[in-house]
């Protein structure tokens, strides 16, 4: 794989219950193949629950969500005040393009952690809870007319460690040809 990029982990957020909003932690722990530890979405089967529903035996490809703060800086522009965790991401960074990532791309948070992504995360009417127009506004298009999805990236967590505000991130790319990330 190829290494490349340096970034940092601005924020760490986990949740025991379901619900947009995680709130911002000192340290979060990643556990290999289950997530993040004390979060809802934390399993090696599927833990959302509109996914649990359809299919409960599947497996969990959403175990750690990513997202990137250059969103709120966009969305900021937009009128929208948004802060680490609100959006329901366990880790936001800052200086790693997430979603110009392939998938399979593995994220390395801090000593030991890593994060193979699986794909992009669908913006959800939830987000309309936060502020109206935010679902929009984490929506755009290509000039081709394709819908470009912000919310952010998903992943299953290959080894575990703790991860903190501050940490270093870095980016292990997979073997050519690379596949784009798509809704997951």
């Amino acid at each position: 794989m190829d290494r490349t990029g340096a970034g940092v982990v601005v924020a760490v957020s986990r949740k025991k219950s379901h619900g947009v909003d995680k709130p911002n932690q000192l340290m979060i722990r990643l556990i290999a193949g289950e997530g993040v530890e004390g979060d809802a979405h934390c399993g090696a089967k599927v833990r959302h629950r509109s996914r649990r529903r359809f299919n409960p035996g599947l497996p969990n490809l959403r175990q750690a969500h990513l997202l990137h703060a250059e969103l709120f800086d966009e969305l900021a522009a937009l009128g929208f005040a948004i802060r680490p965790g609100l959006m329901g991401e366990n880790v936001t960074t800052r200086g790693i393009d997430l979603l110009s990532l392939p998938t399979g791309a593995r994220v390395r948070l801090g000593e030991s952690a890593i994060v193979q992504l699986t794909g992009l995360r669908n913006p959800c009417a939830q987000l309309e809870a936060i502020q109206p127009g935010l679902m929009q506004a984490c929506l755009g298009r290509r000039a081709d007319g394709e819908v470009v999805r912000k919310a952010g990236v998903m992943g299953v967590v290959l080894a575990g460690g703790e991860v903190s505000a501050g940490d270093r991130v870095w980016v292990e790319l997979p073997p050519r040809p690379h596949t784009p990330l798509k809704p997951v």
